[in-house]
Order: C-alpha cells, then sequence, then structure tokens
C-alpha cells in the first residue's frame, strides 16, 4: 500500500465496534493484583489485632462470660466490614489507575483518526503506531515505513527485527505466525516500536494475544512497597514484639499476684490490643492510593505509589517548553524570502505574495501528508487560509523516503516521486543552523540569515528553515541528508503562544521554595523571551547543549546553580543536567516525551512523561505521567503532594496520641494492683471503630492548610515521626491519660461505684479521642476555624460515635454488655468536658504561634491566620 491509500483507509464503524466488543470483549490482559473480596476478607482475618480479639473470645468462653464473648464477635464483624470496605475503595482507586495508565493506542475508525485505551480495542481495528510506542495488540501489518521491532519481551533477542507489510486483503485471509525473524508482517502486543512507523490490522486483543498465551501481564501501576511503607513496617514489627513481651509479662505478672491466669491472659491481650499500632500500614497503604486517585483527577498519573511520597518534596521542576509550558498550537507567525520579510497576521486572509509560495510549498513537502505535528500543521493551515492552490501540497506525488531528525543533523528530509517526469524532488526543513549546513552558503549569505533568524528569535519566535532540492531517479539515494545538493528557500517563524495558567504556575513554585527550570531545543533568545513571559528567575542566560557538551560534571553542577533556562539541549543531555542537580542535593521532577528522554525520567527522583504527546517508552521510565501535558498541572500535583504528606502526618500523630491513654488504662491497674475497672476487650474495640475511621477517612479528606505553598520543600528523607512530631503526639497521649485518670480518681472520691467510675472515665477518654481528632485536622487553624473548612466525614464520624457512646450508656442491654452503670447526667456531661479540654495547651499553642508567623512543625503559619 502507498501512503495515499493509507490515508483513504476506512476503519470500522461504531455498531462493528459493538459487534466485535460483544464476540471477543475487550483488551485486557489478566490482572494477577487485583483481588476479590474473598481474598481481603482472608487477608483481614491474618491481621493480628483481629486474632487477639477471637482469643479473647475463646478466653470470655472459658470464663464462663458468653455475653463478652459474643459482643466481641459483633465488633470483629463490624471491624472486618470497615477493613473490607477500605480495602475495596483501595483496590478500586487502583484499578482505575490501571485503566488509566493501560497504552494509548490511536486508530482508524470509520475515516477519522482518534486516541483509546488499549482495553477498548477490537479486532479489525486499525492502530497507527510509530517510534517509541508499544504494540497494544497482536496484528498484521498494512503498511509500513522503515518499520523495525524490539520483541525480546517474547523472544529474548535483544536485536530489533524489520518489518515488511502485505497487502491489506491478504491480511484478512493470512494466518499468524510466532514472534521472531526478520522480514514477518506480524505484531505483537507488548513488543515496542525502535524505528519508523505503521498501520496494522487486529487480529487479537486481551488473552488471545501471545502476551496473553504466555501469562504475562503489563501492569503500569503496582502496589509496591514505598520507603515510607518500608520504614512503618519496621515500626509496626518492632511495636508487635514489644506488646507481644509485654502481654506475656503482664499476664505472669497478673496471674502470679492475683491467682487469676486466664484474666492474666485477658488483661495482657488487653494490653498487647492497645500497644499494636496495626493502623500504620492502612493508613499508607489507603493515603496513597487515594492520594494518587485524587492527583490523577489533576490530570496527573501516578504510575508508581513513591511519586506521591516524593512530590511534596521536590525542589527543582525541570520542564519541556513545547507543549508543557507552551500551548503546541504552532501558527505561522512571519516568513522571510532574500531579505524580504512577511508579517502573516498583518494579511489576515489576503492571499501571500507570490515570493512566499514556495518557501510554503517546499515547507508542506518537508511535512507528513497527514500531519499530527504542530509545526507541520501549521504549514497547511497557512496554505488554506491563504488560499493557496492544492497542486502547492503536490497530493499526487509519492514518498519515497524520509531521512528523520538526529541529533547529529536538527533537520527533517522527505524524497518524493514527482508524476511528471518520474524525477526524485528533495525537500528539508529543520533548525536553521542544520539547514544552512545542509544548503553549503557562502559567509556572507549565512551572516544575513542569522541576522534574521537572531531578530525572529528574539520575538520568542521559534525559527525553521526549508530548502529544496532534486536527485536522478536512477541513481541510489545517499544513506544521510547531508550528501544531497539543496538550495536555500527561506525561513519560517512559528509562534506557540504559553500557556495561559503557566505565569501563576510559576509563581506559586517561587512562593514555595521551588526552582523551575526551563529546557528546550530551541534558539537561546527564543528560550529567553519565553522564559521572561512566563516569570522564570535567572533568566537573563541560558546554557546551550554545545556548552553542555564542553562541561566536565563538576562544571555543570556549579553552573547550573545560577541558570534556570537551558536551550539547544539534545535529550541525552537531560540526563546531564538531572546528574547535576542531583549531585546538588535536589530533588529533581524532569519532563520528558521522547524515547531519548527515558533516562533522565529515570534518574530524576520524579520522571514526569507527557500523556498526550509522549512515547511509551518515556511513560514506562516515569513515575507520573502528564495527561493533559501542561505545566501548571504538575504544580497543582505538587501542591496536593504536600497535601497528601501533610494529612499523613496527622494521621500518624493522632494514631500515637490515642494509643497512650488507651495502653495507660490497661497497663497501669496491673503494675498497681488496681481493681481491673479499667479497658477490658470490648472497650478497646469500640475505640478501634472510631479510630480506623478517624484515620483513614476524616484525615485523607481533610483540605490543605492556608500557605501551604508559601514553605519551603520538605526533605525527602523526612519521617513521619521526627522528635517534635513524636513529641506533640506523646504530650497529647499523656494530658488525655492524666485527664481520664483524673476523672476516675474523681468518681471514686464522690462515691460513685466501680462500673460508674468505668462508664465516667471511658466517656472522659472517648470525648478526648474525639478532641484530638477535631485539633489534629489543622495544626495552624484552631478547632473552631477548622469546623468552618468543609470535611464530610469529619461530623458523620464524631456525630455517629457521640450518638453510639450516648445509646451505649443510655440502653440497660448495651450498658450491662459494656460493664457500665447509669449515671447522672451532670457526672457525665462533666467527664465529657474533662476530656475535651485535653487539647486546650495545643489551641494556646496554635494562637501563639499563629500571632508570631513563625513554622509550626510541617505547616507554615502566615500572621493573617
Amino acid at each position: 500500500m502507498n501512503e495515499r491509500e493509507i490515508r483513504e483507509l476506512k476503519g470500522l464503524s461504531q455498531t462493528e465496534i459493538e459487534d466485535r466488543r460483544r464476540r471477543f470483549g475487550t483488551n485486557r490482559l489478566p490482572n494477577k493484583k487485583k483481588r476479590g473480596m474473598i481474598k481481603i476478607f482472608f487477608g483481614v482475618l491474618k491481621e493480628p489485632m483481629f486474632l487477639l480479639l477471637i482469643v479473647c473470645g475463646i478466653v470470655y468462653l472459658l470464663l464462663g462470660e458468653p455475653k463478652d464473648a459474643y459482643m466481641l464477635l459483633f465488633f470483629v464483624v463490624i471491624m472486618m466490614t470497615i477493613t473490607i470496605a477500605q480495602e475495596g475503595k483501595t483496590e478500586r482507586s487502583l484499578d482505575a489507575l490501571r485503566d488509566l495508565s493501560s497504552p494509548r493506542a490511536m486508530v482508524i475508525r470509520d475515516t477519522g483518526r482518534i486516541t483509546v485505551s488499549g482495553p477498548e480495542l477490537v479486532p479489525d481495528d486499525l492502530v497507527i503506531v510509530a517510534e517509541g510506542e508499544r504494540i497494544p495488540a497482536d496484528g498484521i501489518l498494512l503498511w509500513g515505513a522503515n518499520i523495525t521491532i524490539d520483541e525480546s519481551l517474547l523472544t529474548g533477542e535483544s536485536v530489533p527485527v524489520g518489518k515488511i507489510a502485505v497487502d491489506a486483503f491478504a491480511a484478512s485471509d493470512a494466518e499468524m505466525a510466532g514472534p521472531g525473524g526478520e522480514n514477518s508482517a506480524y505484531v505483537f502486543s507488548g513488543t515496542l516500536i525502535a524505528s519508523g512507523q505503521g498501520v496494522f490490522r487486529i487480529r487479537s486483543t486481551g488473552a488471545g494475544t501471545e502476551m496473553g498465551k504466555i501469562g504475562r501481564a503489563i501492569e503500569s501501576v503496582q502496589k509496591e512497597s514505598t520507603p515510607l511503607q518500608k520504614d512503618t513496617k519496621k515500626i509496626v514489627l518492632v511495636a508487635f514484639i514489644l506488646a507481644a513481651a509485654m502481654c506475656a509479662l503482664i499476664a505472669i505478672i497478673f496471674g502470679l499476684t492475683r491467682g487469676d491466669w486466664l484474666g492474666g491472659i485477658l488483661a495482657g491481650i488487653t494490653l498487647a490490643m492497645a500497644l499494636i499500632p496495626e493502623e500504620f500500614p492502612v493508613i499508607l497503604t489507603i493515603f496513597l492510593a487515594l492520594g494518587a486517585r485524587r492527583i490523577s483527577k489533576k490530570n496527573v498519573l501516578a504510575r508508581r505509589m513513591s511519586a506521591v511520597e516524593n512530590l511534596g518534596a521536590a525542589t527543582v521542576l525541570c520542564s519541556d517548553k513545547t507543549g508543557t509550558i507552551t500551548q503546541n498550537l504552532m501558527s505561522v507567525e512571519s516568513l522571510w524570502v532574500a531579505g524580504n520579510l512577511l508579517k502573516v497576521e498583518a494579511q489576515g486572509n489576503a492571499p501571500l505574495p507570490e515570493e512566499f509560495h514556495e518557501l510554503i510549498e517546499w515547507g508542506i513537502l518537508a511535512s507528513r501528508k497527514d500531519p499530527f505535528d504542530p509545526m507541520d500543521k501549521a504549514f497547511i493551515d497557512l496554505a488554506s487560509r491563504s488560499a493557496l492552490d492544492e497542486s502547492h501540497a503536490h497530493p499526487v506525488w509519492d514518498i519515497i523516503r524520509e531521512y528523520p531528525l538526529s541529533r547529529e543533523m536538527l533537520s527533517v528530509t522527505n524524497v518524493w516521486k514527482s508524476s511528471i517526469d518520474g524525477g526524485l524532488e528533495i525537500a528539508s526543513k529543520g533548525a536553521p543552523e542544520a539547514i544552512l549546513d545542509l544548503c553549503h552558503l557562502d559567509e556572507t549569505e549565512r551572516a544575513k540569515i542569522t541576522e534574521a533568524i537572531a531578530a525572529m528569535a528574539e520575538r520568542g519566535m521559534r525559527v525553521l528553515g526549508v530548502a529544496r532540492g532534486s536527485h536522478p531517479a536512477k541513481v541510489a539515494l545517499p544513506p544521510g541528508q547531508h550528501d544531497f545538493t539543496l538550495r536555500f528557500m527561506g525561513l519560517v517563524a512559528l509562534a506557540d503562544p504559553i500557556r495561559p495558567k503557566v505565569p501563576g504556575a510559576v509563581k506559586l513554585c517561587r512562593d514555595a521554595g521551588i526552582r523551575v527550570i526551563m529546557i528546550t531545543g530551541d534558539y537561546p533568545k527564543t528560550a529567553l523571551n519565553i522564559a521572561g513571559q512566563i516569570g522564570l528567575e535567572n533568566s537573563a542566560n541560558a546554557i546551550t547543549g554545545a556548552e553542555i557538551e564542553a562541561m566536565n560534571s563538576a562544571e555543570l553542577s556549579e553552573r547550573i546553580r545560577g541558570c534556570n533556562v537551558f536551550a539547544r539541549i539534545a535529550p541525552e543531555q537531560k540526563l546531564a543536567i538531572v546528574q547535576a542537580l542531583k549531585a546538588n542535593g535536589e530533588t529533581v521532577a524532569m519532563t520528558g516525551d521522547g524515547v531519548n528522554d527515558a533516562p533522565a525520567l529515570k534518574a530524576a527522583d520524579i520522571g514526569i512523561a507527557m500523556g498526550l504527546h509522549g512515547t511509551d517508552v518515556a511513560r514506562e521510565a516515569s513515575a507520573l505521567v502528564l495527561l493533559d501535558d501542561d505545566f501548571s498541572s504538575v504544580v497543582s500535583s505538587v501542591q496536593t503532594g504536600r497535601r497528601i504528606f501533610d494529612n499523613l502526618k496527622k494521621a500518624m500523630s493522632y494514631t500515637v496520641s490515642v494509643h497512650i491513654p488507651i495502653a495507660g488504662m490497661s497497663l497501669l491497674p496491673v503494675i498497681f494492683q488496681w481493681p481491673v475497672i479499667f479497658l477490658q476487650p470490648v472497650h478497646i474495640v469500640f475505640l478501634e471503630l472510631l479510630i480506623d475511621p478517624a484515620c483513614s477517612i476524616i484525615f485523607e479528606g481533610e483540605p490543605e492548610e492556608t500557605g501551604i505553598m508559601n514553605r519551603p520543600p520538605r526533605d525527602k528523607n523526612e519521617s513521619f515521626f521526627s522528635a517534635r512530631t513524636v513529641g506533640m503526639s506523646l504530650i497529647h497521649g499523656f494530658v488525655a491519660l492524666g485527664l481520664v485518670l483524673a476523672t476516675w480518681f474523681g468518681s471514686k472520691s464522690f462515691g460513685f461505684t466501680a462500673d460508674a467510675q468505668r462508664t465516667l472515665a471511658f466517656i472522659c477518654l472517648v470525648a478526648a479521642n474525639v478532641a484530638v481528632i477535631l485539633t489534629n485536622r489543622s495544626w495552624s487553624k484552631s478547632i473552631f476555624q477548622s469546623m468552618k473548612v468543609r470535611n464530610v466525614a469529619a461530623p458523620w464520624i464524631t456525630g455517629i460515635v457521640s450518638a453510639s457512646l450516648i445509646l451505649i450508656v443510655m440502653t440497660p442491654f448495651l450498658r450491662d454488655m459494656f460493664h457500665f452503670a447509669r449515671i447522672p447526667l451532670w457526672a457525665a456531661l462533666l467527664a465529657a468536658g474533662m476530656g475535651l479540654t485535653s487539647v486546650v495547651w495545643f489551641e494556646i499553642l496554635k494562637l501563639i504561634k499563629s500571632r508570631k508567623g513563625v513554622t509550626f512543625d510541617c505547616t507554615v503559619v502566615s500572621s493573617k491566620d
């Protein structure tokens, strides 16, 4: 097939697509990590807390207390329901992320080209592929231009193999052969286009592909353990060992001093339940999964959970210019031919002067016939608006060969077979210095053109040179563009407006202590003009790719400290920039879209691939995928990353705080041989029902702190459990414990019964728990200010807990189950008031810090707060 026939191909209609979906299903490979509800159930059942509760139930039955055993069983069911619901929500979030990150494919449907996700493909779809992309399904090649494919994933052979196309009609009857071997027409799911481009017809999708047959599942989002998850697991392991030791010790002490060994086992288990912070790994898993889903709503897909952790620590954002800072909507701004400059905008829709016709004609011939690149489209749009005759595009000519852009030659050359005399016509366009080199101009002509280039670049234009030539039809084409004899046609200046949100995003980064670096392949003067438009700091000078080549790593690390603009940069040089920044101690986020960007994306702390125009290779090397290619989306995700980390610290701090009074109320009666009237397993279970939802729902949904982007980035190695955070948590916990003890001793002095004392102490503990939730919602605002900030879960959970406590105290049946007693209203209100006052010290401290406008732990508090 020739290129014209490919352009005229008609794909499946919507009716045909639906028919194939019914017959074949979707192109979805088996997902080994996706867990069903039964697996989640048995996974939850293995948790230490549930095992301890089961043991407690057995002990209660041995003690002849079936009511307590049944009550524990009831609470186990409730806790398991909540945990399974949370796990299910996490799984659904990850499944949604996997769907988002599945391979994208450009298909021909009816007569149009659209991009769809991998699962939407059906047999007989026509798929357009190009260099750097993954093949999304098995199929037969209908057309290809210099196409080679890396099939090592299936064959183990690392050398790419060439592919040849077959006739479209023959393809419908041909049998698929296996992967491997040169000059085959068959392409396979999961393999990589190493070079060239092509169109293939899908024969098999999903489990029917070679990839599916051997059970290999490609997943873009994996539930891998992040550094923080690993640290947290270590902390939980240490706490578990400590709890086990304390459990045994308390059981022995209780048995020896009181002669009640079953009671000792029960007391030991109660203490172990109070000490084990099993919420920590749950909090991290849920926060990171839901955080990744939250970031995806900002048009940023997190492929790796570690990226969610690192986002808030980014100190440098390295961004491409075209398509990320600018809109990638190229339009021809001016034309230059033989010293004559034409401002296209001044022309309106009027016909172009004759002297500029050839420049546009050969610019179009140096572009793709069916363009997707914005620069190629700009030439065709100008021809259309200027009413140039269709013959300028030479629709009956056939392309013979393409010489692609390379690092050594920044130009593109197309060889066409003329329909008139069968001769070969050459059209080239690219970087002006490359075109000047191809045209072999003398110094006088070169100086005159260079002056025009500089004038265009200073206005922020992207400048291209255009050249033409011819070649004898019977003479073999040379291996490189430099061997052609070309004539310089002129210059084309293209305008690419900046995205409206970028200047604000750059200012936000500056306020947040994040340095923005712009990297582009454009002229330095063009780059500096754009840098000025977006308000980039240190944008008076630019470092070029040629300068980087001449520097060693130490020199680059020093120079990079004072420069934020890099021009004429080859993709491979991005890696040197990342390494220099990391050598300076920066946490680097780097954007990229091409095959050659992959090393830099992988080396960066946060690699960010372009989702709209990026290659699959770049996406696989990255931690994040920018779904809209917009720089402001990166900044929004950094802001969200800071919020996630802040809320994680609040949840962790709260968890540590509430475990202290629970553990103390379980431990102190045994040590001091007080009557065991304090916490029992049923009470701890009730508190756990409050702790888990509070950690994973209330704090995850908490809005960001005021001034979150007015503070410097955190250290990426910072732990949740810093000395200051742990210190605050300990104070919260011991103050609450002191007030609960004071409530118990006070009620004892008033002559309340043992069950009434337990009731009042428990009310105080629950009230203190709720108070810690409310005060931890914000580390800068007071509780009353926080109540004005919308958090859907907070009033529901605190309301349900309060109502449940009232119901337990007021209902005789439940009261007996909890070993409570009926108490006067004034005593209950006094006990609740004692609990609520446990956070007064923290509210006073927040007020003092707010008035001083100083940093309070992880939050910068401005004076206006």
